[in-house]
């Protein structure tokens, strides 16, 4: 008899765990009806989302608040929607600089006000009650920066609360009692699944709720549900999960709220190849999260095995965006064998609505245990600093007309150009542009350095690295995004 019964209950398993893997697929094939198009970019801000708010309100499925004020003045607001006993709180931009999840929230409620998925939805919203805090660091969104206006981050101000955001968060955890809270961030590109050269696209934490990292039924849930969330992703970034390491933080909003009871489940956003703006990561949230939220509907979570949270491979910090390998250097007339890896800064404009990159190197030596998401075998290779070309160019429309790919394979990674306008730092073309006096600037292959520079071999110059990108100058191929303007 007991056999018969956990037959049963295996193929019951079997049978909601393939329903959700097909609602999983059909959520990811039909995503593009239900992304929501006015949020495009990472840098937005809080009135863009407002007109967005404001439309739920007219929706009765809904229940908007304004739950509170950030420093500044601006609203902080509670979406709820559904009539289920179990409670399921979801925040996102702590941080001002980390909106992927706030992106993906809107997507939300699209396919909720969607007329598909019926049975799905009727599942969803009868067995919980979803609570949305799509922005709750509005003074930090509106220039792009990790922290609020006070200059505090509100992810260690649990304990003190001397922020308004922190004292919302804490009011709202506590009038809902949320069963489960979904804590949503992004984390640095430059983070790898351990011991792969792949990116962390998204990286998972049941926060610890004590020094000792014990595991009580409520952490236990959240694991269960982030070994089911990695499930999903694996499907679309294969390899590219990782696991935050849990040394408990006692200032922290998600261990905290771990101890006082709601199951906190952290979600971080990283990097995906060429996603600058995030939102194919966007679209794994989406999915990931609504699927996350029909297995708690359901309660098949129950039966995953708490042992596989700890397989899921731990976060590491060991990618560049270009990786040079065994390059030949000359220093003081002698050889040496090199390896280099370079990153790019996103440097923001006035208004902090978008952004020019600039290149430099971070790290040189031995990197055999780092990656890239570009990587280039060097071996043979002799790394040249860039050259001026001699001729001033009148004009950009003069530089436009010349074949650049020539320039870079004679060498040249800057121009100079008589007439270009001193208020533009970034350079579409991919070679720098100098003043018509202006001399170059210093280049050695020294950590914090612009690295603008050819690869050499056998007298031919196969690749360019200007600002930092690469140019395959065989294939005339790149992922170039700028060149810098030397401007005095």
């Amino acid at each position: 008899m007991k056999y018969i019964l956990s037959l049963v209950l295996a193929v019951l398993s079997f049978s909601v765990t393939a329903q959700i893997s097909d609602m999983t697929t059909s959520l990811y094939d039909s995503y593009s009806k239900y992304k929501e198009p006015s949020l495009d970019k990472r840098r937005m801000k809080h009135d863009e989302i407002q007109p967005l708010i404001n439309n739920l309100k007219n929706k009765p499925a809904y229940t908007v608040q304004k739950v509170g004020e950030s420093i500044k003045g601006k609203s902080i607001s509670l979406i709820s929607i559904g009539t289920g006993d179990t409670s399921v709180f979801l925040w996102s931009q702590m941080h001002g600089d980390e909106p992927t999840a706030t992106q993906a929230i809107f997507d939300i409620f699209n396919f909720l006000n969607s007329p598909d998925f019926k049975a799905e939805k009727e599942i969803l919203l009868s067995k919980l009650t979803l609570h949305f805090m799509p922005m709750l660091n509005p003074d930090g969104a509106e220039v792009f920066t990790r922290r609020n206006a006070l200059g505090i981050d509100i992810n260690r101000d649990a304990l003190m609360l001397q922020s308004p955001e922190g004292q919302i968060l804490k009011r709202i955890r506590d009038s809902l009692d949320a069963d489960f809270g979904f804590n949503l961030h992004d984390q640095s590109t430059y983070y790898n699944a351990e011991r792969t050269p792949k990116p962390a696209t998204i990286s998972y934490l049941a926060p610890a709720y004590n020094y000792e990292k014990d595991i009580n039924e409520v952490r236990g849930k959240a694991m269960k549900v982030i070994v089911f969330m990695n499930n999903i992703i694996q499907k679309y970034a294969p390899g590219q999960v990782g696991r935050y390491n849990d040394d408990f933080e006692p200032r922290a909003f998600g261990d905290n709220i771990q101890k006082w009871g709601t199951s906190a489940i952290l979600i971080e956003s990283g990097g995906y190849k060429n996603d600058v703006e995030k939102q194919e990561i966007r679209k794994l949230n989406f999915v990931s999260i609504l699927s996350a939220c029909y297995t708690i509907a359901n309660g098949d979570y129950k039966n995953i095995p708490i042992e596989d949270y700890e397989k899921i491979p731990q976060n590491d910090r060991k990618l560049f965006d270009l990786k040079i390998e065994r390059f030949t250097h000359k220093l003081l007339g002698k050889d040496y064998i090199l390896d280099i890896g370079i990153n790019h800064s996103e440097i923001q404009d006035k208004d902090q609505t978008d952004f020019y990159n600039v290149g430099s190197i971070v790290d040189k030596g031995d990197l055999s245990t780092f990656y890239g998401y570009d990587t280039v075998d060097a071996t043979g290779y002799r790394l040249i600093e860039g050259k001026v070309y001699p001729d001033i160019i009148p004009s950009l429309k003069e530089l436009e007309k010349m074949d650049i790919y020539s320039l870079l394979k004679s060498g040249y990674t800057y121009v100079r150009v008589a007439d270009f306008p001193s208020t533009e730092k970034a350079v579409s073309l991919p070679i720098n542009i100098l003043d018509a006096d202006q001399k170059v600037p210093g280049f050695y292959v020294n950590i914090g350095n612009n690295p603008n520079f050819v690869l050499q071999k056998d007298g031919s110059v196969d690749y360019a690295v200007v600002n930092g990108f690469l140019i395959d100058l065989k294939a005339k191929e790149s992922n170039f995004k700028n060149a810098i303007f030397y401007g005095k």
